[in-house]
């Protein structure tokens, strides 16, 4: 038996047929008999019955496929695709190598699963994996010595990188953000890591690092420094880096007061030609301009923003800022101080007083004391009364109203001239500040987990740090691209709308908020947090599916088991995007793949 097709026209319209027949010999002749017209089953169905009749044999899909493992391959696809559309693959180095691929591999892992480079190492290969980074870039097999290797090999390209990425972002005379943090030691052993007092975690020893930025929080160049390094004594490598490696010689170099204090503007920076900078002055220094003359707090009952001159700063502009809603919280947080401390001092009025064993002597009373009074750094505020067999306190007024009279108050001074910069530019750019202790943020708790850090090796710590400040470039392009599906802003011009001035606390755009508060965009697309974003393009699977023995795919194409050493008859399929996820690729600009 088979299955005949006919086709007809008739009036110039084709008509198609399908016969179930037998064919038979007759003597010499062979003859055709029709059991039955099956043109009313539809073509899928009779190309069935055809092949069924050829021999083939047919068993239930799930008998036929067996998908025997699903790898997240979404976020991969995403970031991956990203590092290499904005060219940090070649920024690494103009030719391909193993040491390339894997440096590359280790920034792609920092931001899609940040953990050890053990971990990551067993995140690339064997059964162990949980996404297709190692598979896309053919990684093979590798461990966490391959890992160290490329990360020597990649901070001896750290020079090189940073030229390239300075080249890319910075121009001359432009604003140069510039911060420094500190982060806490785990492991047992490293040259740059010291105790510091006030720091994070103060039972760990603590890393510095300083990071520079244009003026949109674009990373350009990250400096590992050892602990208890003055966060003034980091200023000249940066500088010398900015001028001398990246060539830029007009610059308008941006710190905190912490910085550019007196003494390094004074050695390193007043009278070089084409270096400008902006800081804050600190709270002793705004003191003396009230006291002065200088500054009179009364001329800003009505506003927000101006300048004064001083002879103690001689060519310089003093910007000076006053902002309410600072105000208030420098006033909240000064009485839940005071609060907390009183409640410490409590105790050891108390324990005076007690019936069974009081506390006693006036030096025994006084060590007590003393570990409470500067907890929380707000001792100037007290007067203290210590005798024999008695203790009492009592809030300085005069003190508190005196530092509560500049609650509010900050005073900018700069070498910039009004004709380059006025008055909000340079509010406007030191507030720029932020978008570094932004990058601080990922970096060290939020994205990128730079913490713990066990490496010994003073040079891998300093790799580490680099392939952080890497990752979060990265994150910078994608935020950048997906802030319309982010809780971001991306409406920057309707957000400076909302703001009496630029000394205000900055607002969300109407949009904005909109959208996270309904946690949609105007069309309709869900909108996440960066992380919650890589979840879910984490759900796009490479499906490995194995096909059953004696089943033919027409369009199955098998993967040479020399390769991947896989079965012949097993193939991969990515999952189906989901409308959003289609979104977010066309954001990118990448292709899904």
């Amino acid at each position: 038996m088979h299955v005949a097709i006919l086709k007809a026209k008739i009036k110039g319209k084709v008509y198609t047929s399908a016969f179930l027949r037998r064919t038979y010999r007759e003597g010499k002749k062979v003859k055709h008999e029709t059991l039955g017209n099956l043109s009313h089953l539809g073509m899928d169905l009779i190309d069935v019955i055809r092949r069924t009749l050829k021999g083939e044999k047919f068993i239930p899909a799930s008998a036929a496929l067996k998908t025997t493992r699903n790898i997240p391959h979404g976020h991969v696809a995403a970031v991956l695709g990203l590092l290499r559309k904005i060219d940090l693959e070649t920024m690494l180095a103009a030719r391909p190598s193993r040491e390339r691929d894997l440096a590359v591999a280790m920034i792609v892992a920092r931001i899609i699963e940040p953990c050890s480079k053990l971990a990551t190492a067993r995140d690339f290969t064997g059964v162990l994996r949980n996404n297709s980074l190692g598979e896309t870039l053919h990684l093979g097999e590798c461990n966490e010595n391959d890992l160290y290797a490329a990360m020597d090999w990649l901070v001896e390209r750290q020079p090189q990188i940073e030229k390239k990425l300075a080249a890319r972002h910075l121009v001359d005379g432009s604003v140069i953000l510039y911060d420094i943090s500190t982060v806490y030691y785990t492991g047992t052993h490293c040259d740059l890591a010291r105790f510091c007092k006030g720091k994070e975690r103060n039972e760990f020893p603590q890393i510095m690092f300083g990071l520079i930025c244009n003026a949109a929080g674009c990373p350009v160049a990250v400096e590992v420094f050892p602990g208890r390094t003055p966060e003034a004594d980091t200023l000249e490598k940066q500088l010398t880096k900015i001028r001398e490696r990246f060539g830029i010689k007009r610059i308008i170099f941006v710190g905190d007061r912490g910085i550019l204090t007196e003494t390094s503007i004074t050695e390193e920076m007043r009278g070089v030609a084409g270096l400008d900078w902006i800081t804050a002055l600190r709270a002793p220094a705004i003191r003396k301009l009230v006291d002065g003359g200088a500054l009179q707090l009364s001329l800003f009952d009505e506003r927000d923003m101006g300048e004064i001159t001083s002879p103690d700063f001689p060519g310089e502009r003093l910007v000076v800022c006053r902002n309410p809603f600072l105000a208030e919280q420098r006033a909240a947080t000064r009485a839940s101080l005071l609060r907390a401390t009183e409640v410490l001092l409590d105790e050891v009025v108390v324990a005076t007083q007690r019936k069974k064993s009081p506390l006693r002597g006036k030096d025994i009373i006084g060590v007590r004391v003393g570990k409470f009074i500067n907890k929380y750094k707000v001792a100037k505020h007290f007067i203290l009364t210590i005798n024999e067999d008695s203790f009492a306190y009592a809030r300085n007024q005069e003190k508190i109203a005196r530092e509560a009279a500049l609650d509010g108050f900050y005073v900018l001074r700069t070498s910039v001239k009004s004709a380059c910069l006025d008055t909000a530019g340079v509010v406007s750019a030191y507030k720029g500040l932020s978008v570094v202790e932004r990058a601080f943020r990922a970096i060290k708790t939020m994205d990128l987990l730079v913490r713990p850090i066990y490496h010994h090796l003073d040079h891998r710590v300093r790799s580490h740090i680099f392939i952080c400040m890497l990752a979060y470039y990265v994150e910078w392009h994608m935020r950048e691209v997906l802030a319309p599906v982010l809780f971001d802003e991306d409406d920057w011009p309707a957000a400076e709308a909302q703001r009496a001035s630029v000394v205000a606390p900055a607002q969300r755009s109407p949009h904005t908020k909109r959208k996270v508060n309904t946690r949609h965009t105007d069309d309709g697309t869900p909108t996440s947090s960066f992380q919650a974003l890589l979840k879910n393009l984490a759900t796009i699977c490479k499906n490995r599916t194995q096909v059953a023995d004696g089943i033919t795919m027409v369009a199955a194409v098998k993967t040479p088991a020399s390769d991947t050493q896989r079965a012949p008859f097993e193939f991969d399929h990515l999952t189906v995007p989901t409308a959003n996820q289609r979104k977010i690729f066309e954001l990118l600009g990448v292709t899904l793949r």
